[in-house]
């Protein structure tokens, strides 16, 4: 919003000091983490208090666990926090025409509404199992499909490649732009936007697959029904990494701090991704518009941070399923986006542990019943962090163990960058 006034008032020749800032995806996104920050504090603060007065409160299982009593009565629903704080500093300092932000502002709103509504009816309704698991699938694969949908088929979702390449892959042609050469400032080289259904793949020289290769066995058709392999990868990634996030939140500021991490490790591929000398000189997708998303992963970032203000040991706050499944479904967005989605397994390590570790939990249990009657387990309790929590960890050194582990993961992300 402020980037569009400004932009307005100096195509109207009115000259406002500092205004020209504004233009700098760099000092957007500086702002914008220091404004959701003190949003999330600020703000935080007033909502629990209403959230205590309204005595929305955890309703917290007896799972045998050390301290679990201690959180009961807890305020639950804080993601609303988080959402307020991240889509509030959005409108103001992003760029509202661009697609990219367009997509996540949409993405937010569509994962909290599915939080807000599970929640509610766990807490106003007395259903300790919250929204139907079908409804909330369908709602995470109705994202999936947005985003997917919309890559392939809006203008200003393009990659960059030189002619020859577009040519030889047949991709369609969307614009054609002359940029200064990464190795002679002096001379221009032309490129092309192009519409391609192509991600980055880690450890590759080349660093690019085409969905379309999946079709091989259909010869000429592949490239007219890849779609099919796009959306479906999209909505496998949404589902996935909303549903690890959700599973992540057992532990206080455990799903905080390790979200805040994976969105500034993609905050920072959006960057590079976003800016064509870093792409040049990285050999990765320069992907235009896309720096866009450098402000939202502030904004995004900032408004994590300060609800780990509240959500630490012990937490003042919960942020319910109103907060991790629209994490989760953010960052799978994000991910997507910048086509980094493949690196989400090493990217989200703990998100897919965590998973794993159910998964492998109930499978186990439901294998051991039928086969020896009496239904075995791997871990003392799914998912991982509860498992540690059996075994005597105090819930604050999980948390930052955690947090530890998931930084080293996102260093390795980006490290893959260069490792081909």
């Amino acid at each position: 919003m402020l980037y569009h006034l400004f932009e307005y008032l100096r195509s109207a020749h009115i000259d406002v000091p500092g205004a020209g800032l504004f233009q700098y995806i760099s000092f957007r996104a500086g702002a914008a983490i220091i404004l959701a920050l003190l949003i999330s504090i600020f703000i935080g603060k007033r909502i629990i208090r209403k959230l205590q007065r309204l005595q929305i409160g955890e309703s917290i299982r007896d799972l045998g666990l050390q301290g679990e009593n201690l959180k009961a009565g807890t305020p639950t629903m804080g993601g609303v926090i988080i959402i307020l704080a991240t889509l509030i500093p959005c409108l103001l300092l992003a760029r509202l025409n661009n697609i990219y932000i367009v997509l996540m502002i949409t993405a937010t709103v569509w994962m909290a509404t599915i939080g807000f509504v599970d929640d509610y009816i766990k807490v106003f309704k007395k259903d300790k199992k919250g929204l139907k698991g079908i409804f909330k699938v369908i709602g995470q694969v109705g994202l999936g499909a947005i985003v997917g949908f919309t890559m392939l088929w809006h203008k200003d979702v393009v990659v960059r490649m030189t002619p020859e390449q577009a040519e030889a892959n047949g991709y369609k042609v969307e614009n054609v732009v002359f940029e200064r050469d990464a190795k002679n400032a002096n001379n221009y080289v032309k490129l092309v936007h192009v519409k391609a259904p192509i991600t980055n793949v880690p450890f590759f020289k080349d660093n690019e697959l085409d969905y379309s290769r999946f079709l091989w066995f259909m010869g000429d058709n592949a490239k007219d029904l890849v779609w099919i392999v796009f959306v479906m990868m999209t909505i496998l990634v949404v589902t996935a990494v909303s549903n690890g996030a959700n599973l992540t939140d057992g532990l206080d500021g455990l799903a905080t701090g390790v979200s805040a991490i994976v969105i500034a490790a993609l905050g920072l591929l959006a960057y590079l991704s976003g800016n064509a000398r870093a792409a040049d000189f990285l050999n990765i997708q320069y992907i235009p518009y896309s720096g866009e998303l450098v402000v939202f992963s502030a904004c995004l970032l900032g408004a994590t941070i300060g609800f780990l203000w509240y959500n630490v040991f012990p937490a003042r706050v919960f942020m319910g399923d109103t907060g991790s499944l629209t994490l989760g479904g953010i960052i799978a967005a994000l991910a997507i986006l910048i086509r980094k989605e493949l690196l989400i397994p090493v990217l989200c390590g703990i998100f897919f542990v965590e998973s794993l570790s159910v998964i492998l939990q109930v499978w186990y249990f439901k294998y051991t019943k039928k086969r020896y009657g009496e239904g075995r387990r791997i871990f003392k309790m799914a998912p991982l962090h509860h498992h540690y929590q059996k075994k005597g960890y105090h819930e604050v050194t999980i948390s930052v163990r955690f947090w530890i582990i998931q930084l080293l993961l996102a260093v390795a992300t980006v490290i893959t960058l260069k490792i081909r």
